[in-house]
């Protein structure tokens, strides 16, 4: 198994790496001059399951497309197996039609993983569970509200109330 992160966030693929005991492989992110990226990964991957830990934050394009990259660099690298590993996947709310000329930006991200080769998604908090039938690979929702509830509760008096925008 080897663990590939992207730039969105160093700190928590730090945190995870140090958690499973391992170290993060080796990967280059850089720009070329007209601002299109290059990704490079530096560590052999040839028979190996790659998790490719990058969050779709903003910039959402650009970390998009470095996890397309990373998933084609790895798959170009003779991996087994690219799984994606997306603790906030972006355009989930995009999870239906609001209108009758729009897209479903949801769906469309799955198929562009998909495209690339990725084998699986692990998504933390989609939007609605439903997103997961927009993938053609296997797709596991985690839930975090066990943890942010924990970490809230010592914060909280006990007549106090916690309000979402919405279900999602």
């Amino acid at each position: 198994m080897i663990l590939l992160a992207g730039t969105a966030n160093p700190a928590l693929a730090a945190a995870v790496a140090a958690q499973l005991g391992g170290a993060l492989a080796e990967c280059v992110v850089e720009r070329f001059p007209d601002g299109e990226l290059h990704v490079e990964v530096r560590e052999s991957v040839r028979g190996k399951r790659v998790f490719l830990l990058q969050s779709t934050s903003p910039p959402v394009e650009q970390h998009l497309f470095e996890l397309l990259l990373s998933s084609d660099a790895c798959r170009r690298a003779v991996a087994e197996q690219r799984i994606a590993v997306v603790p906030y996947f972006g355009y989930a709310r995009h999870d239906r039609r609001t209108a009758g000329r729009d897209p479903i930006g949801a769906r469309v991200i799955a198929d562009m993983l998909a495209c690339v080769g990725i084998g699986g998604v692990v998504a933390v908090e989609l939007h609605t569970r439903s997103v997961e039938g927009f993938f053609s690979m296997p797709a596991e929702h985690l839930s975090a509200v066990s943890v942010l509830a924990d970490w809230i509760r010592p914060a909280t008096a006990g007549d106090s109330v916690v309000v979402a925008p919405d279900l999602g």
